[in-house]
This record gives C-alpha cells, structure tokens and sequence, in this order.
C-alpha cells in the first residue's frame, strides 16, 4: 500500500523547467526586439489602409498591346534565365554533390567540397546578382550567374545527402565484381539516387523561376527590370498584371514539375 501511495502521489507528467524557461526568454526577447524595432498595432492598422489604397489602384489589371508585348519580353527572358542556371547549375552540382558525400571521398575532399557548397549557400541570390552586375554590369548574364550559384548550393548539399542515406550493399556489391571507380558510381550510386535527383532539379527550376524576377529587380535582367520600372512609374495597373503573369507561370511550371518527378520515380 506505502508503494501505491508514493506512486498515486507522484505527478504523472513532471514540469519541464528548462523548456519553460527558454519559452519564456523568447517570449520576453520577441518583446524586446518589437520594441527596439518599432513593431506596434498602431502601425499594422494603418499599414492595412495604405495596402487597401495601395490594392485599388492596382484594379483593373491593364491589358494593352504595347505592355503585354514588353510584358512577354521580360517573361520569356526570365524564363530563360531560369532554364539556363538550372541546367548548367545540375551539370555543375552532379560532381560537387559526389565529392561531398562523406560516405565516398575521403574527408579533406569531402570537407572541402562542403565549403564550396557553405560558401555558395551564404549569400542571397539578389546579393549575389549585385555582385554579378558589378562583375559583369546588368543584363541576363548576370542574373543566369547569380542562379547557377543558387543552384549549386541547393542540389550539390541535398544530393551529398541523399547519397550518404544511400545503402552500401549495393556498392560494395558492384566494387566485388572489380568494377571501377566510375562503374561503381553509374551502376551502384545512380540508381538509388536518381529519383531523388531529379526531384531536386525540378524543385530548383521552380525556385529560379521565382528568384528570376527578384534577380532582375537589382539588374541582372528578366520581368523583374520590367516590374521594377512599372513600381517607379507608379503604374500599378501594369503591376498587377506582370504579378499576374508570374503567377500562372509558376503554377504551370509546377504542374510540369510534378510530372517529371512521376516519370522518373
């Protein structure tokens, strides 16, 4: 009875401190922090009416000849800027992925390639096209540029990954047979890899899709030059309609997307 009585009056779930008190040092910072920045409701209501007036002035979307063609112009540059950083991006990150996986290379190539791919990783794809504009001055070079770095720091880390989750068995199964070092990667690492490859190319696509317009806003070319220079003409109409067009791009590219990671799974 002693033994059911110490049990009964145990507490069945025990308070955790440490989680408490960390949830209250965050809760007492995010105070802090809306201090010091001037986050207050009073500037919310007011940012929802500038927003609602900034909203109807965007109404109706303007349609006219002359701004749809410079529309179709920026849209398929960008487009094209998407397409090209990603291949070029996926050729690139094939090899840098493959050094990088711990599970193949020895450390110091490993270690290395995962600081090429930190160093791509670091930067924001706009930071990096004013670096290009720079380098290069504006244009879709350097927006195709800023995008492969992109794209390097994305599919080179998630495919290191996906080959160290990889099992060996495979692997050590076609070295048994005296295969090669390339043999072993093309008959033994590919094929476990592959489908999830391809899931990263088409996800990359999507995402340079969108970081082609943000690109373009800093120069490096494409429909975000054009968005830009409709803000500072404060002609919203138009605005809307190149946001518009964005869009339906982005929801088509990823139907496509999702269909290409069917066919390969």
């Amino acid at each position: 009875m002693a033994g059911v009585s110490a049990a009964a009056a145990r507490t069945p779930f025990a308070p955790n401190w440490t989680a408490r008190l960390l949830w209250s040092a965050l809760l007492l910072y995010v105070i802090y922090a809306c201090g010091i920045l001037d986050v207050s409701g009073e500037r919310f209501v007011r940012g929802l009416d500038n927003g609602a007036k900034f909203l109807g002035r965007m109404f109706p979307p303007d349609f006219s000849g002359q701004k749809l063609d410079l529309m179709w112009v920026g849209m398929v540059e960008s487009m094209q800027i998407a397409v090209l950083a990603t291949a070029a991006g996926v050729v690139l990150s094939l090899p840098l992925g493959l050094l990088a996986a711990r599970n193949l290379m020895p450390g110091w190539v490993a270690w290395t390639a995962r600081g090429v791919i930190a160093l791509c990783r670091s930067f924001h794809p706009v930071i990096t096209a004013i670096l290009f504009v720079k380098a290069v001055g504006f244009g879709a070079l350097a927006g195709v540029l800023a995008l492969i770095v992109a794209s390097l720091g994305f599919i080179s880390k998630l495919f290191a990954e996906a080959i160290e989750e990889m099992s060996l068995k495979q692997v050590e199964g076609v070295r048994a047979t005296g295969a090669g070092f390339f043999n072993v990667l093309i008959m033994g690492v590919l094929p476990q890899v592959n489908a999830r490859f391809i899931g990263f190319c088409a996800y990359q696509l999507d995402s340079n899709l969108r970081n082609s317009t943000m690109v373009g806003i800093v120069g490096g070319g494409g429909i975000g030059a054009t968005l830009f220079t409709a803000y500072q003409r404060f002609d919203y109409d138009f605005v809307l309609t190149i946001l518009l067009a964005i869009i339906a791009v982005i929801m088509v590219a990823e139907v496509l997307s999702a269909h290409l990671r069917k066919a390969f799974q």
